[in-house]
């Protein structure tokens, strides 16, 4: 009797998400999401000073879990017109960062306690057959992709320094350090509107994707990075718990945040499904405790933002 078709490889997406206050900060400013669910994870790295850094984080996060709860899905009524040159997903992480950026902005402009608070974000998302990613930024908070024992960047800062580099490369390192490594270009709040950079690519089974605010790639360098991240066998929140006390053991200057995803076939013997989303908002914290919070369900200001 002969067979029907074969059935093409299934790929599936993992997540792990952690976040640590680091060595020498009193408060954790950043904040992250991870929603299986619509296949889509974030890092927000807040600013401003104070609690505002913590309060924009936080704001930005919670309104991309909302967004995703509420609007994503058949029945959606759009915050913002849909781009028809545009993908659904990419669609989806577009107008879920500029609602962000919105929510940000005008909570700043009604207290004057928080006026000049930011965030950066960096998110992603990915097709429902697992064979795309899109890639979604504004700031300095960075993708990765672990591929074939090599690491490559996705974005690209939004400070002074990356696009001072960009536009002059002929700059010496003497030069490039003498740049304030703090002023932030583009980030969430400071406009009522954001220009979001978008990347979509193709996956392949057994790539890793790496989200991270600037306290994992301000302590330590990409190889430092690849080295723990590209274990192929090893857990995902491992991978999350080692970057965090790498960065920590190299002096652990800032909050520092990871989300990790894996992609991989459905032959995977230890992949652990959940529909649910891990969200974390930052509360007050000392020492380098790990915390992470499990939740079952799923005037325009244009000037450069210094952390």
């Amino acid at each position: 009797m002969a067979s029907g078709p074969k059935k093409p490889p299934q790929i599936r997406t993992r997540f792990a998400g952690r976040t640590d206050v680091g060595l020498l900060r009193d408060r954790n400013e950043d904040s992250f999401l991870v929603f299986p669910e619509y296949r889509f994870a974030a890092v927000a790295d807040g600013m401003g000073g104070h609690l505002s850094g913590d309060i924009a984080s936080s704001l930005a996060i919670s309104t991309l879990q909302e967004f995703y709860k509420h609007t994503v899905g058949p029945d959606r009524t759009w915050p913002f017109p849909y781009d028809n040159d545009l993908t659904e997903e990419e669609n989806c992480v577009v107008v879920g960062v500029r609602l962000a950026n919105q929510h940000v902005f005008s909570r700043a402009r009604r207290s004057q306690n928080e006026t000049g608070m930011g965030t950066t974000i960096v998110a992603i998302m990915f097709s429902p057959d697992g064979k795309q990613v899109i890639v979604g930024h504004v700031g300095d908070s960075r993708c990765y992709r672990i591929r074939d024992n090599h690491i490559t960047q996705l974005t690209s800062d939004h400070s002074l320094v990356s696009e001072v580099t960009e536009i002059a490369p002929w700059l010496s390192e003497d030069e490039v350090n003498q740049l304030p490594s703090n002023v932030i270009t583009r980030a969430l709040g400071m406009a009522p509107d954001v220009v979001v950079d978008l990347l979509t690519t193709e996956t392949r089974d057994g790539d890793i994707y790496l989200l991270c605010s600037d306290g994992l790639n301000g302590m330590l360098t990409d190889d430092e990075i690849l080295a723990i991240a590209g274990k192929r066998d090893a857990l995902l929140e491992q991978i999350c718990d080692d970057l965090i006390a790498k960065a920590n053991a190299a002096g652990g200057n800032d909050n520092t945040t990871v989300v990790v995803v894996r992609v991989e076939d459905e032959k995977a013997d230890d992949a652990v499904e959940d529909n649910g989303a891990t969200r974390h908002i930052p509360e007050p914290q000392a020492g380098g405790a790990i915390e992470l919070v499990d939740q079952a369900e799923g005037e325009v200001r244009d000037e450069p933002s210094e952390r």
